[in-house]
């Protein structure tokens, strides 16, 4: 009995489909969980405005890159963005926690782990990238120097309307609108407070 052995083709293939249906909505579902987790610990009375405005920097530093590889060719110029963010997205990540916890907000053991995946993520699809574009890699490590390896250019071909809309959609709906609620009712809890005096 003869068993077929997977081409290069083969592989790329089920690798995209792996980022395309794998990494998106797994990146979704801790996502909200996370917002969920921080309304639970009531992030308006604890850490409130400044955690959730790091928390805006992280999608933002997520969502660039999103958005790159959407719309834009793997070259060394996406590459080294979505390294670039990766890497950013882990500092910021430590400082979220640390600014929940001076701001007496518990970051329980469930919270925790939501984290994980929402650090690990964003590694595990660069690397992912990495390998579907190799020689764009190699590019990007040897020093590139022709100025069609540092511009934008549209992916071809390109992905189709409806993943594209279904993306946007679900990033807009899932976690930029419960976000944005998030820092609303910091805000508002902020401003009921009123200024805080020391001394």
């Amino acid at each position: 009995m003869s068993r077929t052995v997977p081409g290069r083709a083969d592989v790329a293939d089920a690798t995209r489909r792996y980022l395309m249906y794998g990494v998106m909505p797994f990146w979704f579902a801790p996502g909200i969980a996370d917002y969920l987790l921080h309304r639970r610990t009531r992030i308006q009375d604890t850490s409130g405005t400044r955690e959730s405005v790091i928390h805006a920097a992280m999608m933002t530093e997520v969502g660039i890159p999103v958005l790159m590889g959407l719309f834009f060719e793997i070259n060394p110029l996406v590459l080294a963005v979505m390294a670039g963010a990766a890497l950013v997205h882990e500092g910021t990540a430590i400082w979220d926690v640390q600014t929940a916890v001076d701001g007496g907000r518990e970051v329980r053991p469930a919270e925790q782990h939501v984290h994980s995946f929402l650090e690990s993520l964003p590694f595990g699809a660069v690397a992912a990238i990495g390998c579907l574009h190799w020689p764009q890699v190699r590019r990007l490590a040897a020093g590139a120097d022709r100025r069609a390896a540092w511009s934008l250019r549209a992916k071809r071909p390109a992905l189709s309307r409806r993943y594209r809309a279904g993306v946007l959609g679900a990033v807009a709906g899932l976690i930029a609108l419960p976000y944005a609620e998030e820092l609303l009712r910091c805000a508002r809890a902020e401003a009921r407070r009123g200024p805080t005096t020391t001394g």
